[in-house]
Parts: structure tokens; sequence; C-alpha cells
């Protein structure tokens, strides 16, 4: 997923995964954006591993062509576009995104510019804890679990065993409101920084969300095993003390979210976390 220091150091999960790595949640690759209730639609669980007969519920994200590309010294930037369809293949949502991949001394930046417009229907997004924006990270990236644990591997096979082994495991949480480590699910928060040693390299990972999303600041959907992803729309789904919360784009009407990756060697301070913060807000202004 990134470059520092003059190697190459992979942070997502292989597809399919790598030996030592764990197989459950088939649908958990890369970096990706979708959404788990889409006017009832789940884009967020559909892979190869779903049943036929819950292939109906299911939504795919059709990717139409890349629009433009263009590159320079550190930086590069592509734009493309995409369908979200249903099943039988109605065209849901229509997508248009635009990456600006960039480098800046240690640092690695992706930012993500996403505009969905509801077609000829309006789409309303259902309270979903499943979204929206998230990657599936390697095992030492993973928190130290204790106990017991179970593992579905890619043909849904259930292993489970009475404690894992931690060797090397090394990941921790840290949000812009002082949440770390597990505490951090389900939360609210600008940013979550995932720190961890990959490779014998320090590394952290930082999720920005952009004060002009909705409902910002989004709610953290940050896993102890590996799962890290930000979702501006759930809000019920993480804290049964508020309402179900129903966001809806009219026939023709768009909305667009904005999110920043960030990924630096090392494991920076929360206060200069919170600085790189203020420059990205200050870059949207």
């Amino acid at each position: 997923m990134r470059h520092l220091r003059g190697r190459r150091t992979e942070l997502t999960r292989g597809f399919p995964p790598r030996p030592g790595e764990r197989a459950d949640h088939p649908h958990h690759v890369g970096l990706w954006f979708n959404y788990g209730d889409v006017g009832g639609i789940d884009f967020w669980n559909n892979s190869d591993a779903i049943p036929e007969k819950d292939a109906p519920k299911m939504g795919t994200i059709v990717h139409k062509g890349v629009t433009s590309a263009k590159s320079g010294t550190g930086r590069g930037e592509l734009n493309v576009t995409a369908d979200w369809v249903k099943n039988d293949q109605t065209v849901m949502l229509k997508e248009s995104t635009r990456f600006v991949f960039s480098a800046d001394g240690d640092a690695r930046i992706i930012d993500r510019e996403t505009t969905l417009t509801a077609a000829d229907q309006p789409v309303t997004f259902g309270d979903s804890k499943e979204g929206m924006l998230g990657m599936r990270v390697r095992r030492p990236l993973e928190l130290p679990t204790k106990g017991p644990a179970t593992f579905t591997d890619a043909s849904g096979r259930v292993t489970k065993v009475d404690s894992l082994d931690n060797t090397g495991v090394t990941g921790e949480y840290l949000t812009s409101e002082g949440k770390t480590g597990g505490a951090a699910w389900g939360t609210r928060a600008n940013w979550c920084a995932l720190s961890g040693t990959v490779d014998n390299e320090p590394v952290t990972i930082i999720i920005f969300d952009s004060a002009s999303n909705p409902n910002h600041p989004p709610y953290w959907h940050a896993r102890d095993y590996g799962l890290f992803a930000v979702n501006p729309l759930g809000q019920h789904s993480y804290d049964e003390k508020q309402p179900e919360r129903h966001t809806t784009i009219e026939a023709g009407k768009s909305q667009k979210f904005v999110f920043r990756i960030l990924i630096l060697h090392g494991k920076p301070t929360a206060a200069e976390i919170e600085t790189r913060y203020k420059d990205f807000t200050k870059q949207l202004s």
C-alpha cells in the first residue's frame, strides 16, 4: 500500500490472505468505499462467498471508466466513474471519484473525493455500522487479543482457539478524542490513527474526515481484528442511545464525501496528528 524509506511495506491484508493472516470477512479487500444499507441493498458484504440465495439483497459497484489521469513529481491524480447497481442491474447511484496520491517526506497521502448522485429514484442510506471508507490491515497491525477467538476461513470453515499467538501483533488505535485501543470503536472523532510495527518498521495509518461530510464528526468502525473504517452515516448501530439516522439523496441530486488517508513512518503524537489534520482542513477551505 505504500513505499517509504526506500523500500515497500505492505500494510493491507493480502488477497487472498497471506499465510498466517485471518481469512474471515472475504469482502474486506484492500481499501474500499461502500455501505451496508443503500435503499435496503447491501454493498458492504457482497463477495464471491455470498450464497446464491442472498444475491438479490446484494449490490455491486461497477467500474465504468477513467476520465482523466495526471502525474508529476511527488503527485498523481486519477478521476474515475462507477455505477452502484442492484442484483437486477438497476443503477441506484452514479459515482464520480477523484483520487490524489502525494508524497511529502516520510508521508504518503491518499485523498479521496467521492460524489454520489442518485439516478432516477431517491436513495436512502439506512442506519448501518457497515460503512463507509474502510481497509483491512495486516496481522501485525491488529490489536493483541486476549482469550478465545473464532476464525472463519475463505471456505466458511470455522476454527475456535482458546487463545491467540500475539507475537508481532502491535496495533493500537488513537482518536482525536483520546480514545485508545478497543475503546475507539463506535465513538465519534475527527480522525483516528492506527499505529504498529510491520516488518520491523514503525508505521501509522491515519484517516481524516472532512468537516464538510454529512454528520461530522463520524463514527469509527475500528475493530481489533484489523478492520479500520470511518462511517459518517451510521449512528444507532454504534450507540443504541441515539436515534436511527437515515440520509436521503433525492433523484438527480448529489452528496460529496471527502477523506484523507495519511501513512507515516513512526508513531506521531496526538498533537502532531492534530496539526496535520488542521493542515488538511485548511487545504479544503
